[in-house]
């Protein structure tokens, strides 16, 4: 039976430090994100962007200590986990289009609303701070925590989605934490595949061990992908690129598995800022990981 596919749009970077990727969506949509998903033999229907408030008329320090425009990241995210739930429970698998990754939070949130969940966070990053850990107060470092109720965000009813837990999260390809975040992580019960482990074992037994983890007892899988996951070689247009990340074929290989396990439940491509792009190259290959993600094949 054919694939539904719900495209939501959170145009945002009120978790970011730098301007921009609130294009992301456009980016996407513009290097051909539907004609990439039906070649994946899915059906996709584009739901538009969500409203997200105007930067100008925002304080980035209302709200929350080192937590900057959180007020506004709660508005965005509270929007997003609403139309994700609603896509899941209409039969359609919703794929959000960020926006920093702060969107996460509300895909979490809407995806483990009704069902246990598991996630494999495909990611330079941890994205495992809190306001009393973070070094710069960008939400957009924040979202695995959040949506974990670890630290802060213990209680926080719009942030934490319900049908998590640590147990069911694997984080694939970490190179880049801080130090009181790496011993939040250390502290935890989630499974973290370092670029270390896939350099000695190789992305695709790396991948299926994470699929293990976050498919351990659940009804569905979340998969975030960060295209700073990639080496910024392969994908300049992103806002916190870190060196020696996945190359092209190695994120092309993960998303392959991730297709075959038909584990799904929700996705979501963030991070893409054009202004930091060369020939929206990052958006294209964007919508290529999507594709394989939904089951585009060579043959």
């Amino acid at each position: 039976m054919e694939r539904n596919v719900r495209i939501l749009g959170a145009p945002t970077d009120y978790g970011a430090n730098r301007r921009g990727v609130d294009m992301g969506p456009s980016a996407i949509r513009y290097a051909g994100l539907a004609g990439e998903l039906e070649s994946a033999g899915v059906s996709p229907t584009d739901a538009g962007d969500l409203a997200v408030p105007h930067h100008a008329t925002r304080d980035a320090d209302a709200g929350a200590a080192n937590a900057k425009h959180v007020q506004e990241v709660e508005e965005v995210t509270t929007s997003l986990a609403d139309a994700v739930s609603t896509a899941l429970a209409e039969g359609t698998t919703p794929l959000a289009l960020g926006g920093d990754h702060s969107i996460a939070i509300g895909s979490l949130v809407g995806s483990a609303r009704d069902a246990d969940i598991g996630v494999i966070w495909f990611d330079a990053h941890g994205d495992f701070n809190t306001p009393s850990t973070s070094p710069s107060g960008n939400v957009h470092g924040m979202p695995l925590a959040a949506a974990l109720g670890v630290g802060d965000f213990a209680g926080v009813e719009w942030a934490n989605a319900a049908g998590l837990t640590e147990e069911n999260v694997a984080i694939v390809g970490l190179r880049s934490v801080d130090g009181a975040e790496a011993e939040a992580i250390r502290d935890s019960d989630v499974t973290v595949y370092t670029m270390s482990d896939i350099d000695e074992r190789g992305v695709t037994e790396v991948t299926n061990d994470a699929l293990d983890v976050a498919t351990d007892g659940t009804d569905g899988v979340h998969v975030s992908l960060d295209l700073d996951w990639l080496d910024p070689r392969e994908a300049p247009g992103v806002g916190t690129p870190v060196r020696g990340g996945v190359t092209y074929r190695e994120a092309h290989a993960a998303m392959e598995l991730v297709a075959r396990s038909e584990a799904m439940r929700s996705f979501e491509l963030v991070e893409v800022n054009p202004i930091l792009d060369e020939h929206n190259e990052t958006a294209t290959l964007a919508t290529e990981l999507a594709a394989s993600a939904f089951g585009k094949r060579i043959l």
